[in-house]
């Protein structure tokens, strides 16, 4: 019998030194991240809990300094500085009832719950009851950019509070707590502003700003508590135990059941940002393309693109969009995600006549020039003719006003206007004669603050004209 002493191949053996080598660097980066990222042996469970439930209540003390805070907070908006907005959330108190929601569902504890859920409810109604006291005087219902900035929340808000929420609770678990994390997420989640902006929206009766700014802290709110809630869960916090057994596991249950509805609820919350933020950057995608092509497009704002109604809005001034153009651009629609959106388009009037009149003189001009090139005086005398009447309507397409299209412009930026004249008026003092601009406005009776709306008007009306002598009259 023949025996074979050939060697097993050294590719067949797993035990190479190679592979234990590379064993033992994965070995040791695994360990090496593990002991990085571990967060559950530096953890105080007990100390976190009653840090939690200590700063849940929203009366005495805490409740004055919410009130001073949303008031701050209010006049920071109303001046448009970001430095006052940030200074108000640093002393407010807004996180201690959303993280008491998270960490009752978490652990459990059904009086827990409710006691946060009352004191949530009482934070935010008093807080908008203190900046809608404040927005109630008119003189403070100015619409600043910090205001319209909390007026509606996109996909990104929902990312900016889980993050908060997560860092929050996580320094908050520590044994050493980490205060400027807990200030800095106080800062970055920004449940302060959209509260005021509500109450402005209030005072002003403006819902859709109550609504949106509602629902941009409905939005850090869940995603707080949910956040918590899975460091809580993740941290194996104690589960809050009942004598009662059957009591144990219909809280059990409750508590599930609330935590799936909440986590159900930021789910579609999500979705439905993303694919409104989805809409409304696919939309600006075409707006750019559009005027790219060559076509000016006025009066750009968010306003324009309705993703509820699913229809985007454009202004046109100068170069017309034509019929071929418009189903040009409709026909595209489709590859911009924009499947059964309407494509709105309101068109001003250009001075196509007018560059037709020159357009026509000058090759009347050319062409008398070749017929009496022979006739020395005849041609002086057109070339003379020609000039004067270029001269005067040089003149007059410089001073002549786009009356129409600076109509439907100022229509669209003041909505209150109910009319606007315009006329020249030619003045003698006797010493010289003059041309002065003349606008007649006439605004609607339920604007507030006409007199300022009328100098804004005046301000637009020389800029947009480039005349300093534009008499503004107000009927």
């Amino acid at each position: 019998m023949e025996t074979n002493n050939n060697p097993k191949p050294e590719s067949q053996n797993p035990e190479t030194p190679e592979n234990n080598d590379i064993i033992g660097i994965w070995a040791s980066i695994v360990a090496f991240l593990h002991e990085l990222l571990d967060i559950r042996k530096d953890t105080d469970k007990k100390g976190t809990i009653e840090d939690i439930k200590e700063n849940i209540s929203m009366k005495g003390h805490t409740a004055w300094v919410l009130v001073f805070s949303i008031l701050i907070a209010s006049i920071g908006l109303n001046v448009s500085s970001t430095a006052v907005v940030i200074g108000a959330m640093l002393i407010s108190p807004l996180m201690g009832p959303i993280l008491g929601v998270g960490l009752s569902i978490g652990i459990n504890d059904i009086d827990t719950l409710r006691r946060s859920l009352i004191n949530l409810g009482v934070m935010v109604g008093l807080s908008l009851v203190t900046s809608t006291l404040f927005f109630i005087f008119p003189i403070f219902q100015n619409e600043t950019p910090e205001i319209l900035a909390r007026t509606a929340p996109d996909v990104r808000d929902v990312f900016i509070a889980i993050s908060g929420g997560l860092a929050l609770i996580i320094a908050l678990s520590r044994r050493t707590k980490q205060t400027n994390t807990i200030a800095g997420v106080a800062i970055a989640t920004a449940l302060m502003p959209p509260l005021c902006t509500a109450g402005y929206g209030l005072a002003t009766w403006n819902l859709a700003y109550f609504g949106g700014a509602m629902f941009l802290f409905t939005i850090n709110t869940i995603f707080i508590a949910l956040a918590t809630f899975v460091i809580v869960k993740f941290l194996r916090f104690p589960m809050l135990k009942y004598i009662n057994s059957a009591k144990r596991k219909r809280i059990a249950r409750t508590a599930s059941f609330i935590a799936l509805l909440v986590f159900a609820g930021s789910i579609y919350m999500f979705i439905n940002l993303f694919q409104e933020n989805q809409y409304r950057q696919n939309a600006q995608n075409l707006i750019n393309d559009i005027k790219k092509s060559g076509i000016s497009i006025i009066d750009e704002n968010e306003n324009n693109i309705k993703y509820p109604e699913k229809s985007i809005n454009i202004v046109v001034y100068g170069n017309k969009l034509t019929a071929e153009d418009l189903s040009k651009w409709e026909s595209k629609l489709n590859d911009y995600g924009l499947k059964d959106t309407k494509l709105i388009v309101q068109q001003g009037v250009d001075h196509s006549d007018l560059r037709d009149d020159v357009k026509n003189l000058t090759d009347l001009y050319v062409q008398n020039q070749r017929i009496i090139s022979s006739r020395d005086e005849t041609v002086k005398e057109k070339e003379d003719k020609i000039k004067l009447l270029t001269k005067q309507l040089s003149k007059y397409e410089a001073n002549e006003i786009p009356f129409i299209q600076i109509s439907k412009e100022a229509q669209i930026n003041y909505s209150g206007l109910s009319k606007l004249g315009y006329a020249k008026l030619i003045e003698n003092n006797f010493n010289s004669v003059d041309t002065i601009t003349v606008f007649n406005a006439k605004w609607y009776d339920s604007v507030p603050n006409v007199k300022q709306q009328q100098i804004l008007l005046g301000k637009w009306l020389k800029t947009r004209l480039n005349i300093d002598s534009i008499q503004l009259n107000n009927n």
